[in-house]
């Protein structure tokens, strides 16, 4: 079985500028890959450069590699001003920095909490404002809000990182409504549980056991990859998902829809 990336045609996303926060690894990593793959441009946003620099060279093409942190709107104002200066515009925004650990609620310090809000929720609004003007000017503008599926149901040791993840998906409506009268759609992925990635590392430690009870549990019967949630971003930012606005996109394998079932040997 291939790639599902490559379903695409070479050059779908020929022309696109994208500024990707939480671009220098992981699940936005592959995204930005996938869209310089696919013939766009990108900055990748992190908040440490030597990352981003290591990232840039890997990928290859036409990557932009700029240190922020998404808690200072400044410093996101200074991301969205340094790529246009440098790729002309810029019209589409993919909100991915976010941040997580393992807690139980009547452990967790107020500013654990507060601290994941801060990048996950307020730092997807401090980069969607500051990309704004941008997005409009591009006259086809999409803000691509990485999501999460912790918040469709109860979930343990993560009710920090389940509040900022329902607020986001909150923010990819809101602007939906309000931005759509300028030419900027508003969507967002929300990715299961994913493999090979620095979270499902920190959120599933132990035992090969521990994993396979937990991928028996997703319909599909295996963790999903980064390359499946890149080539949803890829689809969300073509041309085939130019009337999609408003809607966060589950990846998962069919895991949040599913219950346990007594059939199951």
């Amino acid at each position: 079985m291939g790639s599902p990336l490559d379903v695409f045609a070479a050059g779908v996303l020929a022309g696109r500028v994208a500024l990707i926060t939480g671009g220098g690894s992981g699940i936005c990593r592959g995204i930005a890959a996938a869209f310089v793959r696919f013939g766009a441009r990108v900055c990748i946003v992190g908040r440490k450069q030597d990352a981003l620099d290591a990232t840039a060279a890997a990928i290859g093409g036409d990557v932009l590699p700029f240190a922020a942190d998404v808690r200072q709107p400044d410093a996101l104002a200074a991301a969205v001003a340094a790529t246009i200066a440098k790729f002309g515009a810029l019209d589409t925004l993919v909100n991915g920095a976010a941040g997580n650990f393992l807690a139980p609620a009547a452990a967790l310090s107020p500013n654990g909490f507060k601290t994941v809000l801060d990048i996950d929720l307020a730092g997807t609004f401090n980069a969607s404002r500051a990309a704004f003007e941008a997005l409009r000017t591009s006259g086809d503008g999409l803000v691509l809000n990485i999501s999460a599926t912790l918040h469709y149901h109860g979930t343990p040791l993560q009710i920090h990182a389940s509040a900022a993840k329902a607020g986001v998906d909150a923010i990819t409506r809101n602007l939906a409504v309000e931005w759509g009268r300028f030419g900027i759609r508003s969507c967002g992925l929300a990715p299961g549980p994913i493999g090979d990635t620095e979270g499902m590392r920190r959120l599933a430690p132990g035992s090969g056991e521990l994993v396979a009870k937990m991928e028996k549990s997703i319909p599909a019967g295996r963790f999903g990859t980064i390359d499946e949630i890149a080539a949803a971003a890829v689809f969300l930012r073509s041309d085939a998902a130019r009337y999609i606005s408003g809607h966060v996109l589950v990846v998962d394998g069919g895991a949040v829809v599913s219950t346990p079932s007594f059939l199951d040997p």
